[in-house]
């Protein structure tokens, strides 16, 4: 799945770095690379390539990440890719489908 795209800005993540402490634990377990080092600390660097999983959130110890997991487009987008049927979400952008990158 790498190069997955859906939709631009639709991603619930969300990164506080006040309350990052720098451990890197996220970096480690994300499975599309949406998070980058920076500094001391990490940085959101593709958005758009977060599938909302929430491993970043659920093993950051210090809650400096958070993210609905599962829900909205990319949820959607996963089960209708995982089923291969037309995803569908609660939201106006129902007719969005997955667009492959190189």
């Amino acid at each position: 799945m790498n190069g997955f795209r859906y939709l631009k800005n639709v991603t619930t993540l969300r990164f506080n770095p006040e309350r990052c402490n720098g451990c890197r634990l996220c970096l480690q377990v994300c499975p599309h690379g949406v998070l980058e080092p920076a500094e001391k600390r990490i940085k959101i660097g593709d958005a758009d390539a977060c599938m909302e999983c929430g491993a970043c959130a659920r093993n950051c110890p210090t809650q400096a990440l958070q993210v609905k997991a599962g829900v909205g487009c990319a949820g959607a987008l996963l089960t209708g890719w995982f089923y291969r049927t037309e995803p569908t979400c609660d939201c106006a952008c129902r007719s969005a489908a997955p667009v492959k990158t190189k």
